[in-house]
């Protein structure tokens, strides 16, 4: 079974557009820089498949959040402030980065559970749409990079979770008051066809 139910239109076309564009604008690196893999881990485990995970929809002015600006993403001025990785609901979600629990469950996120971890370097990272985080969390408590962290989710349909199953994640500065996009800052094959959903 596919993760998506019969849309492989013009989706893989533009989650490859965006993501070029958000490389391309994403700074460039000095020759130091270069040669210095980005701090963060993807939020799921293996290599980007439809089995396992793609990027279902890129950081910045992207067609859904512009066509969902006045619903869903009035906060951010029709602007999506994350990445969302498509996958299986109940998918095991990774800390990204070693860090601290910074929040739970509020007063950030994406329904129905959010987890947000302080990382070092000023850092946060928020995990959103998880059907279910992990019980034991607590404010303060130490992650270290692959801790699970919950569940993922479904942002359409909470109870049969199978219509948009995806995890968030959103990478935060300025003590979680600026969204960056987290493209440069996650070591992820983001050029293998199957991680853009070809």
């Amino acid at each position: 079974s596919t993760l998506v139910s019969g849309q492989r239109s013009w989706r893989p076309l533009a989650s490859m557009l965006a993501l070029l564009l958000a490389l391309a604008f994403a700074g460039t690196l000095s020759a130091s820089e270069a040669t210095v893999r980005p701090p963060f881990l993807p939020p799921l485990a293996g290599p980007p498949s439809y089995d396992t995970w793609f990027l279902g929809q890129t950081y910045g002015n992207t067609l859904d959040a512009y066509r969902e600006r006045n619903r869903m993403y009035s906060e951010g001025q029709g602007i999506h402030f994350g990445l969302d990785f498509s996958t299986r609901c109940g998918t095991p979600v990774l800390a990204i980065g070693d860090g601290t629990v910074f929040a739970i469950d509020g007063p950030y996120g994406s329904a129905p559970h959010t987890v947000v971890i302080e990382h070092p370097g000023g850092y946060f990272s928020l995990y959103g749409h998880l059907r279910v985080r992990t019980t034991h969390l607590q404010i303060g408590q130490e992650i270290k990079a692959g801790d699970v962290v919950g569940e993922s989710g479904d942002s359409v349909d909470e109870v049969r979770c199978d219509v948009s199953p995806h995890v968030h994640l959103e990478i935060r500065t300025d003590r979680m008051r600026a969204a960056v996009n987290p493209i440069p800052l996650i070591d992820a094959p983001w050029w293998d066809d199957a991680s853009l959903g070809l």
